[in-house]
């Protein structure tokens, strides 16, 4: 049966007929996001604010601001906390004790920003401005299969349509209005430019001669401007359909008004880190851009359908496939790995974490769309001389990744983040997704360094327990699970397990290479430790002997030794009552958006179908997933959105679909097989 996509995806656009604060949407293109309001645009900021702020933000978009008393740091200047690993002091920066102002600085620089606000200014017929409560008539639907925003609404019963775009393969956004409050002077857009901020704006709004906006020759365009702000600079590119005008009200704002008469007004507007040197597209243009390119991208890639299904929560199950699609294919597709909210507006400061890279990323292979993973690996080559000198200060061979981290790849000060170590086998799982994608001479070599000198880095990494004959992780070590001290951590569960699959994995690259295995390696991996069993169930860690009393909050980590990993240390008896323990007594409230796809996972390998499916529908605060699709986390305002859970659920279905390698259960293996679900898939690839 051949899936009818346009069918699939169009039943799922999202639609608004009221302000939502918590659920507006956005449009992008991996490198540059726009987020609207109900009005196309971002005419009214302020209840979103404290919700989900209406941010335009990039990839290459990151401020720097310098210290009170004008000096930049670098991380050179930090203390490091020192441990006892193996009879030698290894320093980690995860204290603050004397050094605030350094620590505090380097967490917060750089941040992303927000790059400009693009937004209608409307006056109601008595000549005030228009507020939220004078917009009637809303409809706004964000067209999925053309990725194009319509937004219609009605000011004092005149009809305003509003048409929002983005360019699928350049930093420019596109914009038509059409309204009879054009001509009457009652309509006209304003552009507006903050000062950079760490908190979840990206903007401050209050520091207006800490930057400046000056207007200058492009080409291509009709008005050109600079950013500056401190040491940074960016350019806006404007380029205008008809022949109105654009003028300075402010140091760092304009107001755009067409022609007289006109009752269309069609822009474009372009930013870029260097000025442009070619014609800037216009909105028709990019409007065709866009169509062409989100049809491809809805018919190329793999497809899951629910349709038929009896259970009566199929179709919500198929709206979070369908949206989670879109929203990380606008947000984490970039040229580095994204931040946790994606393009939409800041988390801890617009850093990403590289342990969370995996679940945004992964499941882009498996979906048939291994190329939009391969735009953000490729960054950890750009690193790696880096990744290699952190890894030498400490005494380790190999590069060590960082976890929390801007453009350069420096890692931020924290006092757990230096401390985790389960972000360091990602490149290798990621590499060899992007091998089983396009399994290649070609595939081996882009991503030959990467894998070598992660698996040289975790081969060093480990201890060797001569009493015990075993190889061990930690102590200092954070686990996935973060609420365990690194002093007394031990030999973590999942980490033990995916240390062995890194391993391993590596060393088939070598074969695949034409080299040797690595002998060290697969030693290492032959005697890492068992992975830890009380009472019949799968501890956090080797020294954790209440998991379920004290530790039954955060990650519960230990799943994913089987279900993100084949489980290759796993029984499979003990993971079962792991599984039936954690649903029995985890607190669920405490958990985050992709323990949920992570529950499915082990559920499904472990035979669970209906808890697979169960755990992808819980009703819990961080498993909701909102009108616009975002995975939320309960009432968390620094974090209203959370893109490893749409990323997780993506991964989880493709599994329980599609399978993975020795699956014994047969075709949709994840989904129960009681005459409730009718599962349709194509284009999809097995987990390993």
């Amino acid at each position: 049966m051949t899936i009818d996509r346009y069918q699939l995806v169009s039943r799922h656009n999202p639609v608004l007929k009221k302000l939502d604060p918590r659920s507006p949407l956005s449009i992008g293109n991996g490198e540059l996001a726009f987020t609207a309001d109900i009005t196309g645009m971002q005419t009214f900021p302020e209840p979103y604010r404290d919700n989900m702020p209406l941010c335009t933000q990039s990839q290459w978009g990151w401020h720097t601001a310098p210290a009170d008393d004008g000096r930049y740091f670098t991380h050179h200047d930090l203390s490091l906390q020192y441990f006892d690993v193996a009879g030698r002091r290894v320093g980690y920066a995860v204290s603050n004790e004397g050094q605030e102002e350094i620590y505090d600085w380097l967490r917060l620089n750089p941040h992303r920003l927000h790059l400009g606000r693009i937004g209608l200014e409307m006056l109601t017929s008595d000549g005030n401005l228009a507020w939220p409560d004078d917009i009637q008539n809303i409809y706004q639907q964000l067209d999925l299969w053309r990725g194009i925003l319509e937004s219609r609404f009605t000011l004092g019963g005149v009809p305003v349509n509003v048409k929002t775009c983005c360019h699928p393969t350049q930093g420019i956004l596109a914009f038509s209005v059409v309204s009879e409050l054009l001509p009457r002077g009652r309509l006209k857009v304003r552009l507006a430019f903050p000062y950079g901020s760490p908190d979840k704006t990206a903007a401050d709004w209050s520091s207006d001669q800490k930057h400046n906006t000056v207007m200058i020759p492009m080409d291509g365009v009709d008005f050109g401007l600079m950013r500056i702000l401190d040491h940074n600079r960016y350019f806006v590119g404007i380029r205008h359909s008809n022949t109105g005008r654009l003028y300075r009200d402010g140091r760092n704002e304009f107001v755009m008004e067409p022609a007289t008469g006109v009752s269309k007004l069609e822009f474009s507007v372009s930013f870029t880190p260097k000025p442009l040197f070619e014609a800037l597209p216009s909105f028709a243009d990019i409007q065709a851009a866009c169509e062409k390119h989100w049809k491809k991208f809805w018919l190329e890639g793999g497809a899951v359908t629910l349709a038929g299904s009896r259970d009566p929560q199929a179709n919500e199950l198929e709206r979070r496939i369908i949206l989670s699609q879109y929203l990380t294919a606008i947000q984490c597709t970039g040229t580095m790995p994204p931040q946790e909210t994606g393009l939409t507006c800041n988390s801890w400061y617009g850093k990403f974490h590289l342990e969370m890279h995996w679940w945004h990323a992964a499941h882009f292979p498996l979906w048939g769309r291994s190329r939009l993973l391969e735009r953000s690996i490729w960054w950890y080559r750009t690193i790696l001389p880096l990744a290699k000198g952190i890894a030498a200060s400490q005494g380790y061979r190999g590069a060590r990744w960082p976890k929390m981290v801007g453009p350069a790849g420096y890692d931020s000060p924290s006092p757990i983040g230096p401390l985790l170590i389960w972000q360091q086998p990602h490149p290798i799982y990621l590499a060899e997704l992007c091998y089983r994608a396009h399994p290649s001479p070609g595939t081996l070599e882009i991503y030959r360094d990467i894998v070598l000198e992660t698996a040289e880095f975790m081969a060093s990494y480990v201890q060797y327990d001569e009493t015990n004959n075993r190889y061990v992780l930690g102590p200092p070590v954070i686990p996935a699970q973060e609420n365990h001290r690194p002093e007394t951590t031990l030999n973590p569960t999942f980490e033990l397990e995916y240390w062995c699959f890194g391993l391993n994995t590596a060393n088939q690259w070598r074969k695949r290479l034409g080299l040797d295995e690595n002998e060290t390696w697969r030693e290492i991996a032959s005697r890492l430790s068992a992975l830890p069993v009380m009472d019949g169930f799968y501890l956090a860690h080797e020294n954790c002997p209440a998991t379920f009393s004290r530790f039954n909050l955060d990650h519960p980590s230990m799943l994913g030794a089987l279900g993100v990993l084949p489980g290759m240390k796993v029984d499979r008896g003990t993971m079962m009552k792991t599984l039936y323990k954690v649903l029995q007594e985890w607190r669920l409230e405490e958990m985050w958006g992709w323990d949920f796809p992570m529950i499915a996972m082990t559920a499904a390998r472990v035979g669970r179908p209906d808890i697979a499916v169960a755990a992808l529908l819980m009703d819990s605060p961080k498993n909701r997933y909102l009108p616009n699709g975002h995975n939320c986390q309960g009432e968390r305002k620094d974090l209203p959105l959370y893109l490893p859970g749409n990323g997780g659920l993506l991964t989880a279905v493709a599994m329980m679909a599609a399978g993975w390698d020795g699956c014994e259960f047969g075709d949709t293996p994840g989904f129960p097989k009681d005459g409730n679900w009718t599962v349709t898939w194509e284009g999809l690839l097995p987990m390993p």
